[in-house]
């Protein structure tokens, strides 16, 4: 590394959260793991990690991150979950990648340009209105296709749901959506039967017919099951509240108390590179937004909203030798300014997010979601990989490997 502002990625929790998540759902025959966007940000590196503590399938948006994988790991099977373009499926099948079905249309123009044996996922549109199939005509007529060629392997279906089904219509009837959709085939018989994602998987009893689970962001170690309320005057109107909706709807069971362990495996680390002092109202950074109440000492660090970390400072503070410090001062492009004390030197590393700092907390600052922060912080920054306690290799964001 050529500056010291990185991501530290600790395999040894990611591995943890498998086995846990693997130990409580122990009624799935396929744990298939979302390593969308370069794995949430951890770097695909991990892949045969997460396969020796139980994944045994994976998932992706792109066939350019199903090939990545191929880097790590020739033989795990890959799901890309978006169509891939007809004249890139000969790599897809080059690399063993499982291709994703999304209408009929589609399917008759893979059959026309490729005869080579390929392995399919049909994706059923239950009511996201985003891809897959919605009507049941249209459905029967792929799989009447399929059958027509030997050439395709009809693995697996899945859905996606659009909405958590705590309090709200919508998870049963997409549900219902996909029964009814494939009610004129024996879902038994399809080897592959995956709906599920992390917040379904933690909400909601076991679909029966699912052998398959689908889970990112709890890999990840980000805990987002429904918790359950309090006795506050606000809780308890929201159980009235959902109590109503529940009769309502005839809303199916679902859980609010899960008790499951993950660990974050995500930080972002930078370090000091100046350290100043300053007097009673000198300002600090762009528009002069800081004004110093007294003589003061500040640090600077070499990370800003480029990589990933926003732009609000009101609020924000920093973990330095296991103590907090405030961000002051508009945060810069590729620096930020730190109220430090005379406890801190040049060269002491800097943590931006872990040690207390947690993802929500960043994502809270800049108005955004867990995920898009995830997928966001660091994404151009080497990733420190952390693996039985020590230092397992750095992988610059080119993609070199230093060990």
């Amino acid at each position: 590394m050529y500056r010291k502002t990185f991501v530290e990625v600790n395999i040894d929790h990611l591995k943890d959260n498998v086995s846990n998540i693997i130990k409580k759902y122990n009624n799935y025959k396929y744990y298939i793991a979302m390593v969308k966007s370069n794995a949430y940000g951890h770097g695909l590196y991990i892949v045969n990690d997460l396969i020796d503590s139980g994944i045994n399938y994976f998932a992706v948006s792109s066939l350019e991150e199903a090939i990545e994988i191929r880097k790590y790991n020739k033989d795990i099977p890959v799901l890309c979950v978006e169509p891939i373009e007809i004249d890139s499926v000969d790599a897809a099948i080059k690399n063993n990648i499982t291709l994703t079905i999304i209408s009929y249309d589609y399917l008759k123009r893979l059959i026309n340009k490729n005869k080579s044996s390929m392995k399919v996922h049909i994706k059923i549109d239950t009511g996201m209105n985003r891809l897959g199939i919605s009507d049941k005509d249209e459905f029967n007529k792929v799989v009447s296709l399929i059958s027509k060629n030997s050439n395709i392997y009809l693995e697996g279906l899945f859905t996606h749901f659009a909405a958590p089904g705590i309090n709200d219509i919508y998870f049963d009837s997409q549900l219902n959506n996909f029964k009814d959709i494939t009610s004129d085939i024996d879902l038994n018989k399809i080897p592959i039967v995956h709906l599920s994602s992390s917040f379904i998987l933690l909400a909601h009893p076991k679909i029966e017919f699912a052998n398959g689970v689908r889970f990112g962001t709890i890999l990840y170690g980000y805990d987002i099951s429904p918790h359950k309320l309090s006795n506050s005057p606000k809780d308890i109107l929201r159980k009235i509240r959902n109590n109503y909706l529940i009769k309502k709807y005839n809303i199916s069971k679902t859980y609010d108390n899960v008790s499951i362990k993950l660990t974050p495996a995500l930080k972002v680390k930078t370090n000091i590179i100046q350290i100043k002092r300053i007097k009673a109202g000198d300002k600090v950074g762009y528009g002069m937004l800081y004004t110093a109440k007294q003589d003061e000492v500040i640090a600077t660090t070499p990370i800003g909203f480029d990589d990933g970390i926003g732009i609000n400072h009101i609020g924000r503070y920093v973990v330095i030798n296991n103590k907090k410090y405030p961000v002051i001062g508009e945060i810069s492009m590729c620096m930020m300014s730190i109220l430090i004390d005379d406890s801190i030197k040049v060269g002491d590393e800097v943590t931006i997010m872990g040690d207390g700092i947690t993802l929500g907390m960043i994502s809270r600052l800049n108005n955004t979601s867990i995920h898009n922060t995830l997928v966001n912080i660091g994404k151009n920054l080497p990733r420190v990989y952390i693996k039985n306690n020590k230092k397992d290799c750095i992988i610059e964001y080119n993609m070199e490997v230093i060990k």
